[in-house]
């Protein structure tokens, strides 16, 4: 019997790990992608008067990638913490203008974005799928 406990212990405890092993939220690749996209259409919505976001999809994939992150076993503190802290937010705002730069959206020069915006959304990528265009 107790051997049978030891084992039922071991399984519980390896069974654990993965939640107590989780990475940081900043090296989480999904849902840094996801976050790097919302702003990359973000900024494109604000930078480019011919493109205006789909709030409901933007919704949706908020809740989504809410769902992934609880799934993951993240609480929801380091979560909402993680998204508030101004250097993780630089880091994405850093990371999204990175994009957008490679995919040829020039500063102070608005038809660029528009080209980028229409880019992503024939694309369909989750930026593109954040937009709409009317051009």
């Amino acid at each position: 019997m107790t051997k049978l406990f030891r084992s039922l212990t071991l399984i519980a405890v390896l069974g654990a790990t993965p939640a107590l092993a989780l990475e940081p939220l900043n090296q989480e690749a999904h849902i840094n992608e996801s976050l790097v996209a919302g702003k990359v259409g973000d900024t494109i919505r604000k930078t480019c008067p011919s493109i205006s976001a789909k709030m409901f999809v933007v919704l949706q994939k908020l809740n989504e990638l809410e769902g992934y992150a609880r799934g993951k076993g993240y609480a929801e503190a380091d979560v909402k913490a993680f998204l508030k802290d101004p250097a993780e937010k630089a880091r994405i705002k850093a990371l999204a203008q990175d994009y957008l730069t490679k995919a040829g959206a020039v500063a102070g020069d608005p038809e660029s974005y528009c080209k980028v915006g229409r880019d992503e959304i024939a694309k369909g990528t989750l930026a593109g799928s954040l937009l709409r265009s009317w051009k």
